[in-house]
């Protein structure tokens, strides 16, 4: 139970034993809360508040005035206040991608043609927070930035990355052999020899002043400036980002994309050249997309040609000179559904001539153009007749040929060899320069709609290489074959094999096309209305149309350019029963706005090489066909404003092609037409009309020809005789009846024309309402294309029948509720339909972008004029509801009780979201659902009949949409409640945008924030939260995705009203949220899913970029004033003497004190749900402790980048926020991560400080025997004594993975590096020993974890590939076992068994295992690097990353080093705490161990002598132990590879000796233990130099013989002494290194060596664990067990004069039938050193712990040599000491070894 005991110990804690006693009582189920006890005297002023609840939060603003600001300006100024340019509404320009914008060219518009043209180029309105991110949700301390931030950092020095690389360290070991060879042939011991070498060699720099006496106090000032110096700023920039960067973090909402045109994905096409065999007359061109599976036409055609001058000049008569638009050889298509069907379909046309089109043909198949000498006359004759035809019929065309290109084949085959048909010929040289530029110009942005592609890979158009083709096959036109039907069918019949069209006799022609992935943006290019689009520096270049894409499914992009086109497709025509001449036929297409001929306008777009627009159109004529097909597309400019005589008009004529005389060129034989509006729509679609014989009569344009019109003559009587299809791409036009409806009804009010005419209906003003309101519930029925395409405007308008409820007849109506409806069920719409269009919230983009750049408050438009008649919908039409009239009684709630405790209406948790809805509304408010007006709104009758704007008729605007929209969402109930839950985020984002237009507006963004919205709106915004927060909280396991989704978008409301609201009232708001997910986490089994989801709303809300403000960081925690002070202090536990008002402070800055939370709100409640869920006794919240902590993680790196807190001052204002995390960290230590325990895991000796792997005697016994020795069950030094509790008895608790406990650290070294020194200090003086140990196993645990990996580390994770770290394991474990169970503990404990088993064996062989570099399999905190899923890195980034890790490793060292400072001034100022030190020693001595940076290293070691100047006799009386560790420590690092480490630890090392010296007199204790370090080093590492060592001694020397002070003592003869015999050892040790290779011999010098220390019984035990562990490395168990043996009878020797007990051995008599010459470790011959000496016999294992512990290994080897009977031997002298200790366990343990021991000799007998 010692664990629970230390736990027990809070001293002033409030934290984890509140917790654990709140939530233990809620799970025991009972339902009222338990009494709180008050722990300490820090909360005794306060009614304490369980963490588990939250506090009631200060009233921020109320605040701010009471405490105004002292500081004038400065960064302190801007931490206290939001600054005023906060929010800003920003009127943008939007981008127009034309130089001049699209817009009607009429200056009359209808009022719909106005509201989409307003629509189209209105400014965006944004609401701009322009410190927006500067939160959290935009840290750049994610990867893209950290790199930048990363740039400049200083390169640290590691012994590490130093290791001399193999050939030079040769030469020098060769050298040294050389120089070395003297000792061989000298005796042992030959004195002489041995100085002459260390008199020769250098020794390092000394450091200046050392010797000086210099007063504490200077030197710690001194040593304090140095390490401040040039420290880095930025501890997180150090940090690699956790995981979670990868993804979104949730609290990112992304800026919508700007609405824009739509576009697919785009290919350029040039047309190079066209040439057939002979060259007689003009051809014209077109090209088209289409898509053979939907057979769909998906573009509309390109018009080029490539005619000679010469050819184009035989038409001079008929073509007036050509628009430069119309010479386009370029186009670029839109595709946004590429597959393989599309193709890119080429057809030909030439100038009509007498024969049909197989007569024109043959001479371009039979002819070859290498004849053409040969056939000279007849090419004359043809071009002579060619002149002819052209002459006559210029204005004619016919078909000629065509051919098609499968479109995908050359995007896939371009750049690849095999070549399906003659088709393509890739272009050479230049081009394939140029496509790995182009390639990367993908267009971006277009994910709109990309995901609807079908899967194929190679349907991508962004990325292919240019391809040149040469098509060289053409298909003459078959006559009866025009239609597009034939068209598909020779298209599907393409793709075959054997396809028809192969055995047709081509037309052989070369055609050269370049087809490319558009560029980004192509200069000189025009839209499909020929507009120039930006870039056009040049008028006169030739251009690249834009061509205009009918896309073969729906797309679900909102209009936001003008564009009103008309596309006519005359398809076919029957005059086979017509009376008369009529062959050769012809269509004039005409559009009209009279009857008259000459009211036709130009706006039919022309061809290729003719003017912009012409007043007609004619279609190719086939010969000879009395019913032609025909495959014209004819494209008009339709006006903006049509009337009802806007027609189509079609002329049939006859065309002569043969001169006669007296015959006309062209004969009219019929006329029909369309009307191009039918009741005030747009009229399109497929058309079968009949056709008349003779002119129309006068007023036929407004009617249709299916009309039979008396007196008229008809083709075929009155039947449908000619097809033709129309239609319209529009953005003015819906093509929707309903949303026509709708538009047509919301125009009709803002004009106030009556009756209105919509379809065959004619609605007067008394039905109006009506037929509006069932207008708007039609809506629904809508189709999505069009709801989509319009939704911009469609929105507008239901927003402004909200705010502007309309007089119809004299009477207000109130279409809120109708409208608020439509818009719910519309955005769900939009939801469902289009899943992929949605950001990681669930916001559809559309909607998004609406919001934030197209809404406005509808009266705002900058341009309006002011309200009256004629404005946007005159206010006359519009009143203003006087709201209180009609809102009921219920929704005045006193806001006050609204969200007191005490409603009891509220704190009940109500069983369904409408009881809830109920139980704030009360019950009248649901049954509102009819019209206002009934509900006894004021009669509007005074603005009815009042048409000037009176003075009441100006305030029509003041019904505001946010309060109008709260309103109806708290009291609409069923569907429509569910509707706009579902989409909640849509209705909150609208909500804020409304109220921040309606502040700046109204010019209230300065005002004070209580006095900006009325209370009744904040009452409805209240009822609002609250029953969100119950749905949440009632629905969050049926509706998950739903739940997760509102539970986000209120969090992201809240967020947005800190902005603009009464910060208190949000707060209150934050506290009722919590209040319900509380009372309802308690009563759950599983609290985990509800508990995730509040974290998110807090991480949410927390992201605010004024978070900091948010805290009033500036707020000193004052406690109210207490009544009788004397008595708090007398019950206060804390430490008595520091007066109790400041003790109070201070304990309520580093406490989740109810004052801290009230004042720090934010961070109160982010710390409260750290400590909640971080306690162990927490159930079921085990898998969020990654989420907890990273939110902290996340908060904290975004503070330390902010520039807004790089001052030092302020940073440590943000710090104080997060004091209280330093003491949640330390109730955690049991649970954190081990990361001392990765180097133990190593096989490493656990008997020696952890990270000298190679340096001790101890390293070659494996982790087992190490533990036994130490004489505990769990390694000694790796732990500070406090791990020890936790870990022997067995961790209950879950750990946490190396990730999670990682962050935690690190977000610990954060605060203590920016926190107030001083307030710490004062802090520290508070704990108590218990609590201060706990913070030092914290600091050591930061040690480990943060060590510096290596260089060579990282390159070996760049190459294991398959090395998967094990932290994934731990996460999988986390997630399978939720939270810790009987398995958990099970897999735990195998998980240690599988990491302690290699130790023996594996790691054994001391290959270059200086640096443990490939230990790093087991190393988990480098989860980091596992890289295994990506490419390997090169080898900058390796550089790179082992130079962040190198200033992490240093200045997490160097907070670690400052903190402990602050410790020992503590102790300084206490005197109290001088148990704390051995503490601080730890953690120091254990750095020291670590992988450390020079830079660091000079610290440290100044830390180091500045203690043991201060506390000499704490080293030499108490932690003797500590001391033989740091003497190792030093030489260690005295045989540095760099000079500065070296002479840093030389000077400490000197001074030790100095202090040991002046304290006694004689300095035995330190140089017994260098003597022993020096063994223990030199014997064991094998990359050990000595020549580094032997500098070192020399610096050593050298300090002696310059130390004035001790000149006359003693002291610089023994440090000769000294010095003279470590180099001795050092000497003996170079022998050893030279037969390393020959284990034989290797063992026999061990042995000599260990002989030679015969008399130094701790260097003696020190080489022969040496050599057992060599022994047992090479799995020589028995001669291990006869070492141990020895070992154990050494000690057992200088037992017996230490301690008289019986039931210990002898000596080494006892063990004589075990080993027969073990009596050779008596302690007898003279010289043998008393054991009380001063620092002998002082290592652990002269106890009878270690004697125990050096036995029982012996047993285990002897166990596993099959040495059976000695087992027994070894056990006759265990068991009387256990017996004597009365130890059942171990015994039991002992029997059962025995027992095995004798089965198996009886095995071994029998068989």
């Amino acid at each position: 139970m010692a664990e629970r005991r230390a736990f027990a110990q809070k001293i002033s804690r409030t934290v984890a034993a509140e917790v654990r006693k709140q939530i233990s009582g809620q799970y025991g189920g009972s339902p009222q809360l338990l009494k709180n006890l008050n722990i300490g005297g820090s909360v005794s002023h306060h009614t304490t508040v369980p963490l588990t609840e939250a506090v009631d939060p200060v009233d921020l603003e109320d605040y701010l005035i009471a405490h105004p600001i002292a500081v004038e300006s400065g960064p302190l100024r801007d931490l206290l206040e939001f600054p005023p340019d906060d929010i800003e509404v920003v009127h943008t320009p939007r981008e127009c991608r034309t130089l001049v914008s699209a817009v009607p060219e009429e200056s009359e518009m209808d009022p719909h043609v106005r509201d989409c043209v307003r629509s189209y180029t209105e400014d965006w309105a944004i609401v701009n927070r322009k410190y927006h991110k500067l939160g959290t949700g935009f840290n750049p301390n994610t990867l893209d930035k950290q790199k930048e931030r990363q740039k400049g950092l200083p390169k640290q020095i590691f012994e590490s990355d130093e290791a001399p690389d193999g050939n030079s360290y040769q030469d020098e070991q060769d050298d040294l052999k050389r120089r070395s060879m003297s000792i061989d042939d000298t005796p042992r011991g030959s004195w002489a020899c041995s100085i002459f070498d260390l008199k020769n060699s250098l020794p390092d720099a000394l450091l200046p002043n050392l010797l000086d006496r210099t007063p504490n106090e200077e030197i710690d000032h001194h040593n304090e400036d140095q390490r401040k110096s040039s420290r880095h700023k930025e501890l997180f920039a150090l940090h690699p980002a956790p995981d979670e960067f990868q993804e979104e973090p949730i609290e990112r909402l992304s800026v919508p994309e700007v609405p824009k045109e739509h576009f697919g994905q785009r290919l350029l096409v040039k047309c190079l050249s066209l040439k057939f065999e002979i060259e007689i007359e003009p051809i014209f061109a077109s090209l088209a997309l289409y898509d053979v599976k939907e057979k769909k036409k998906i573009s509309e055609n390109f018009y080029f040609d490539l005619n000679s001058e010469q050819m184009k000049g035989m038409l001079r008569p008929h073509v007036p000179p050509a628009a430069i638009s119309t010479l386009a050889r370029s186009a670029i298509f839109s595709i946004t559904y590429p597959s393989q069907d599309v193709f890119l379909v080429i057809k030909l046309e030439k100038v009509l001539q007498q024969g049909d089109i197989g007569e024109c043909a043959e001479p371009y198949m039979i002819f070859k153009e290498s004849d053409a000498a040969k056939n000279k006359e007849k090419l004359e004759k043809l071009k002579c007749q060619a002149e002819q035809f052209c002459q006559r019929l210029g204005k004619y065309r016919m078909p000629f040929a065509w051919t098609a290109i499968h479109l995908m084949n050359i995007v896939s085959s371009a750049g690849s060899l095999e070549r399906d048909s003659t088709e393509v010929e890739v272009g050479t040289g230049e081009r394939k320069g140029s496509w790995s530029e182009r390639r990367n110009s993908s267009i971006v942005g277009r994910r709109s709609l990309e995901r609807t592609t079908s899967g194929d890979e190679a349907c991508n158009l962004t990325s292919f290489r240019p391809a040149t083709l040469t098509v060289t096959n053409f298909f003459k036109q078959e006559g009866d074959r025009l239609s597009d039907e034939d068209l598909y069918k020779f298209l599907a019949d393409m793709r075959r094999p054997s396809s028809v069209l192969r055995r047709l006799r081509p037309i052989t022609a070369q055609l050269k096309i370049d087809i490319s992935p558009a560029p980004e943006n192509p200069h000189y290019c025009l839209t499909p209305e020929l507009l120039q689009v930006k870039l056009y520096p040049d008028s006169r270049v030739r251009p690249t149309r834009e061509i205009l894409e009918f896309p073969a499914r729906d797309v679900y992009v909102p209009n936001t350019t003008y564009r009103n086109l008309l596309y006519v497709y005359p398809q076919s025509l029957n005059f086979a029963n017509r009376q008369g001449s009529a062959r050769n036929i012809t269509v004039k297409v005409q559009f009209m706005y009279g009857e008259d001929p000459s009211n036709a306008m130009p706006v039919i777009f022309g061809k290729s090489s003719c003017p912009e627009f012409s007043k007609e159109a004619y279609t190719a004529v086939v010969y000879h066909n009395r019913s032609p097909d025909f495959h014209e597309e004819i494209k008009i400019k339709l006006p903006a404003t049509l009337t009802d005589h806007h027609h189509l008009l079609f002329t049939f004529y006859h065309v002569s092609c043969q001169q006669k005389q007296n015959t006309p060129l062209e004969t009219p034989v019929g006329y029909t037409w369309i009307p191009m509006l039918q009741n005030g729509r747009l009229k399109t679609g497929q058309f079968c009309l009949p056709v008349s014989l003779e002119k129309p009569p006068q007023a036929y344009s407004v009617l249709s020809p299916e009309v039979p019109l008396p007196g008229m003559k008809w083709v075929d009587n009155h039947k449908g005789v000619f097809n033709v299809e129309v239609v319209a791409v529009s953005s003015l036009h819906t093509q929707d009846p309903y949303l026509d409806k709708f538009f047509a009804l919301v125009h009709a009010l803002d004009e106030h024309m009556f009756p209105v005419r919509i379809g065959d209906m004619r609605i007067m003003e008394n039905n109006l309402e009506n037929e509006l309101k069932s207008s708007i519930s039609a809506l629904n029925s809508s189709q999505l294309e069009p709801v989509v395409r319009f939704l911009h405007l469609l929105l507008d308008k239901l927003i402004l029948l909200v705010v502007r409820p309309p007089v119809i007849a004299g009477q207000i109506v109130n279409l809120g509720q109708a409208s608020f409806e439509a818009m719910a069920s519309i955005i769900n719409r939009l939801h469902k339909n289009l899943d992929g269009n949605q950001d990681q919230h669930g916001r559809n983009s559309l909607l998004a972008s609406y919001i934030y750049y197209v809404f406005r408050l509808p009266n705002t438009y900058p341009n309006s004029p002011s309200p009256g008649p004629g404005g946007l919908g005159g206010s006359v039409h519009y009143a203003t509801m006087a709201r209180s009239a009609v809102r009921p009684a219920s929704l005045n709630l006193n806001r006050s009780r609204s969200l007191s405790n005490s409603n009891p209406d509220i704190s009940g948790t109500p069983t369904s979201p409408d009881d809830e809805v109920r139980s704030i509304i009360g019950s009248k408010g649901l049954d509102r659902s009819n019209s206002w007006v009934n509900t006894g709104g004021p009669k509007a009758a005074p603005w009815g009949s009042n048409p000037s704007p009176s003075a009441e008729s100006t305030q029509v605007v003041s019904s505001l949409f946010h309060e109008e929209l709260a309103l109806q969402w708290v009291v609409c109930s069923g569907s429509v409640r569910e509707a706009a839950l579902q989409q909640a985020w849509f209705f909150f984002e609208l909500m804020v945008k409304s109220m921040v237009h309606h502040l700046y507006f109204a010019d209230k963004l300065d005002a004070p924030r209580k006095n900006r919205f009325p209370e009744r709106f904040m009452d409805d915004v209240t009822a609002l939260v609250s029953t969100i927060a119950g749905d949440i909280v009632s629905r969050f396991q049926k509706d998950t995705e739903m739940v997760e989704r509102l539970n986000t978008s209120l969090a992201f409301f809240l967020n947005d009203l800190l902005s603009i609201m009464d910060r208190g009232f949000v707060f209150m708001l934050i506290k009722t949220c919590y209040k319900q997910v509380s009372s309802k986490l308690y009563s759950l089994t599983n609290p985990s899913n509800l508990a995730s989801l509040r974290l998110d709303f807090l991480r949410i809300i927390c992201s605010h970029e004024h978070y900091v403000t948010l805290n009033l960081p500036c707020s000193l925690l004052t406690p109210p004033a207490s009544p009788s002070p004397s008595v708090s202090s007398a019950t206060s536990q804390s430490s008595g003497f520091s007066t109790n008002v400041q003790d109070q402070k201070i304990a309520n800055m580093f406490e989740l004190s109810v004052p801290f939370r009230q004042q720090h709100y934010l961070a109160g409640l982010v710390l409260t749900e750290l400590a909640v869920i971080l306690d162990p006794d927490a159930e079921g919240l085990f898998g969020l402790h990654k989420k907890v902590i990273n939110m902290v993680h996340n908060l904290l790196s975004s503070h330390d980048s902010d520039p807004r807190y790089a001052d030092p001052q302020v940073k440590a204002r943000v710090a104080m926020l997060y004091l209280p995390l330093i003491g949640v960290i330390m109730e955690t230590v049991p649970q954190l991560y081990d990361f001392t325990e990765s180097h133990n895991q190593r096989g490493r000796p656990s008997c020696v400080a952890v990270d000298d792997y190679e340096s001790e005697g101890g390293s070659m016994i494996s982790q087992t025997v190490a533990m036994a020795i130490a004489g505990t069950s769990v390694p000694q030094l790796t732990r500070p004594s406090s791990f020890l509790l936790t870990s022997s008895s067995g961790r209950q608790h879950s750990t946490f993975s190396t990730e999670s406990s990682r962050s935690l650290l690190i977000c610990l070294l954060w605060v203590l590096k920016n926190a107030d020194e001083s307030v710490l200090q004062k802090w520290f003086t508070d704990l108590s020993v218990l609590q201060l140990n706990r913070l030092l196993d914290l600091l050591y645990l930061c040690v480990s974890c943060f060590e510096y990996k290596g260089k060579k580390v990282f390159e070996r994770m760049n190459s294991l590939t398959f090395k998967k770290s094990k932290d994934m394991r731990a996460k999988l474990e986390e997630a399978i076992l939720g939270s810790i169970g009987a398995r958990q503990e099970m897999v735990r404990r195998s998980r240690g068994q599988l990491e302690r088993s290699p130790s023996g064996s594996a790691f054994g062989s001391q290959e270059n295992l200086r640096w443990r570099k490939d230990m790093t399999h087991w190393r988990q905190n480098t989860e980091k690097l596992d890289k295994s899923h990506k490419p390997a890195r090169s080898r900058a980034e390796i550089e790179h990353e082992a130079l962040i890790d190198g200033n992490l490793a240093t200045e997490a060292n160097l907070i670690i080093l400052d903190t402990l400072e602050i410790v020992v001034q503590t102790v300084s100022v206490t005197e109290s705490k001088e148990s704390i030190l051995g503490g601080v020693l730890k953690v120091l001595l254990h750095s020291m161990a670590c992988n450390q940076s020079a830079l660091y290293l000079q610290h440290c070691f100044a830390t180091q002598r500045a203690l043991v100047s201060k506390f000499p006799e704490l080293l030499f009386e108490e932690e003797t132990e500590q001391c033989a560790d740091l003497c190792l420590r030093l030489l260690r690092h005295c045989s540095s590879s760099i000079s500065t480490i070296r002479s840093h630890a030389s000077a400490s090392l000197y001074l030790l000796m100095r202090q040991n010296f002046e304290i006694g007199n004689n300095f035995a204790r330190v140089k017994m233990q260098v003597t022993m370090s020096l063994s223990s080093l030199v014997g064991t590492s094998q990359n050990f130099n000595e020549e580094f060592l032997r500098r070192s001694l020399k610096t050593i020397l050298t300090y002696a013989e310059e130390d004035l002070e001790l000149r006359e003592t003693t002291f610089p003869d023994q440090v000769q002494d000294l010095v003279f015999n470590l180099h001795m050892i050092l000497s003996d040790t170079v022998k050893m290194k030279e037969h390393q290779e020959d284990p034989e011999m290797l063992i026999d010098l061990m042995y000599r060596i260990a002989k030679g220390y015969q008399n130094s019984p701790d260097l003696r035990l020190t080489w022969l664990q040496n050599m057992a562990g060599k022994h047992s490395e090479r799995s020589n168990h028995a001669e291990s067990a006869q070492c141990l043996v020895h070992s154990a009878a050494l000690v057992a020797e200088y037992l017996s004069m230490l301690e008289d007990r019986k039931y210990l051995p002898v000596g080494c008599v006892t063990f004589q039938n075990i080993s027969s010459n073990v009596l050779e470790e008596s302690a007898v011959s003279d010289d043998v050193v008393s054991p009380d000496e001063e620092g002998i016999c002082s290592g652990k294992y002269f106890t009878e712990a270690g004697l125990v512990g050096l036995l029982e290994q012996a047993a285990a080897s002897f166990s596993m040599a099959g040495m059976y009977e000695a087992v027994n031997e070894v056990y006759k002298v265990l068991i009387p000491i256990h017996e004597a200790n009365r130890d059942a366990k171990k015994l039991s343990t002992i029997h059962g070894k025995l027992q095995e021991a004798f089965s198996k000799i009886v095995h071994q007998v029998t068989f």
